[in-house]
């Protein structure tokens, strides 16, 4: 996969288009972030419009590790149309840490868009002087997200029975990571 790294967005890979977030794409998260199929393995229950509108705010201001945020949230765009979104941003800026996170819309999964989308933003994490690790946590019945996480290179690291409690009951979290020695 050719990947080009810009210091500046959007990042293009072969087949789509990662750009910073608009205002405008509140509606699209809403569409995606309010179907319960979508929430089930995330922290919030569907997102409603003003749970969409707080969160799309903060997302605009998530423009670079090296912004005040200290994160990034990118928009994947396939033909035009936004398909999914990769977040990335740092638990620990001083010892270069980092966690990345993902959600494709499920019009749009099994073509292989969100690995080509996380792994375009693992290398540009890897790019980044002085990351050294990153890591991905998941609710531990999420088999498709971590089947993506093995296809871009992270090893599964561990397995937190009953760790987290989420929506009325006890959940598993996966624990994946990739260090930036793994990647020589």
């Amino acid at each position: 996969m050719s990947t080009s790294l810009p210091t500046t967005f959007p990042l293009s890979t072969d087949r789509l288009v990662l750009r910073l977030h608009e205002p405008s794409d509140v509606s699209w998260l809403l569409t995606v972030y309010s179907r319960p199929d979508v929430a089930t393995y995330l922290l919030d229950e569907p997102w409603t419009e003003e749970v969409a509108r707080t969160k799309s705010a903060e997302r605009l201001q998530r423009t670079g590790l090296d912004s005040p945020a200290r994160a990034l949230a990118l928009i994947v765009e396939h033909e035009g149309a936004p398909v999914g979104e990769v977040l990335l941003w740092y638990t620990d800026h001083e010892r270069g840490v980092a966690e990345i996170g993902w959600v494709l819309d499920p019009a749009h999964g099994g073509k292989g868009f969100a690995s080509e989308a996380v792994g375009a933003v693992l290398d540009l994490a890897f790019s980044t002087p002085g990351m050294h690790r990153v890591a991905a946590q998941l609710d531990g019945r999420n088999t498709a997200s971590a089947r993506l996480a093995e296809r871009v290179g992270m090893r599964h690291e561990a397995h937190l029975r009953q760790n987290w409690w989420s929506k009325g009951e006890w959940t598993d979290t996966v624990v994946f990571g990739l260090l930036a020695s793994d990647r020589g």
